[in-house]
């Protein structure tokens, strides 16, 4: 257990855990009003916004403006795909969430980003809002833990021999996430879902058209457009588009799994066992390398990640603020915050919890 997890267990425990959600809750909410500040998006993000699209558009346009090298190509794309992810992780994670403006419309074009990106913005967010905020690590409601069968990410989850060396085939196969999400999962879930609630969700005629429009879109921009116009070996071009699909879901994977699938957290029977629910998020959920700006800046903020499912309507660019208020005030109520240093730290702790989990028959 890292430091800061260790020093606020050990601090005594108290009883009032209605008055910590409510004291929280007003510090975090009077951070913004004290200062007269917006828990939405300001001048750092629309920076964010400008870097994430300006360098996307550059890459991408080298493409057709230059006759590039074999090495060349392969940079230029790979940054595009780059571009590309930070995008997913600091702009459409938070306009899905309403966060970088006040106005809906705003974030819904923002969200387009995210269709353009090969990855369907309204099948996330039913699986993002619905399937892992509101019941996180709960075994058969969280999505974000269900494994496909080949890893055991939950007590819960029935076992399999092969989990026994899930520790050491979790990495490659994490790799290929980001292609199982765009071209399988977005497309089971829109059409041929098996769980509830998605089983039973209701799709607008529009929601279909952005659906298939974001996939035709990205794959004739990242694969169609490079050969046929850019006139670019097709070897060339699909070996760029797995090494960035490679890159893309490992980094993806580690950023997300190292908040909730670790050594220190739980896996509730249900929503209900952590009341309020704040303290399902404390017991659900980890920080990492929350002190480590890059590390804050690449990933979206997503590293401080309890702040994170506490106030998902506010932007990311404010929780290196927040964080240290909720650090302060769990302390002060004798609530386990977890914490690691690093971002290995935190990917070797999952690693240590699917080694464990793969040992139980």
């Amino acid at each position: 257990m890292s430091r800061s997890a260790t020093a606020a267990a050990l601090a005594p425990p108290r009883t009032d855990s209605a008055a910590f959600a409510s004291v929280l809750r007003a510090r975090l909410d009077g951070y913004f009003k004290d200062r007269g500040i917006s828990p939405k998006g300001d001048a750092a993000m629309a920076v964010k916004i400008a870097v994430g699209i300006g360098t996307l558009l550059a890459a991408y346009t080298s493409l057709f403006v230059f006759h590039l090298s074999v090495t060349a190509f392969v940079t230029a794309y790979v940054t595009c795909g780059l571009a590309q992810l930070f995008l997913l992780l600091n702009v459409t994670h938070d306009s899905n969430h309403n966060a970088v403006s006040r106005s809906r419309q705003v974030n819904r074009l923002l969200s387009l980003l995210m269709d353009a990106s090969g990855v369907s913005s309204h099948i996330w967010r039913m699986l993002h809002h619905e399937g892992h905020h509101s019941v996180i690590n709960v075994f058969g409601r969280d999505e974000a833990i269900f494994g496909r069968r080949l890893l055991r990410f939950s007590p819960a989850a029935p076992w399999r021999p092969m989990h026994r060396y899930q520790n050491w085939y979790a990495a490659p196969l994490y790799c290929l996430f980001s292609l199982d999400y765009m071209l399988m999962k977005d497309f089971e879930y829109l059409l041929f879902p098996r769980e509830e609630p998605f089983k039973s969700a209701k799709h607008r005629p529009k929601d279909y058209a952005i659906f298939f429009a974001g996939k035709i879109f990205y794959l004739s921009t990242m694969f169609a457009a490079p050969i046929l116009l850019g006139g670019y070996p097709a070897f060339w071009v699909l070996a760029a588009f797995l090494l960035v699909h490679l890159i893309a879901g490992l980094v993806s994977v580690v950023v997300f799994q190292t908040s909730h699938v670790i050594e220190e957290t739980s896996f509730p029977a249900d929503r209900w066992q952590y009341q309020p629910f704040v303290h399902h998020i404390f017991a659900t959920t980890a920080d990492y390398a929350t002190r480590n700006p890059a590390v804050s800046w690449f990933t979206g903020g997503l590293n401080h990640h309890i702040v994170h499912h506490i106030c998902p309507h506010v932007c990311h660019v404010h929780y290196p603020k927040l964080t240290p208020i909720v650090r302060e005030t769990a302390r002060e109520f004798g609530v386990a915050y977890r914490e690691h240093p690093t971002v290995w730290e935190a990917f070797r702790q999952h690693l240590s919890l699917l080694k464990r989990l793969g040992a139980q028959a």
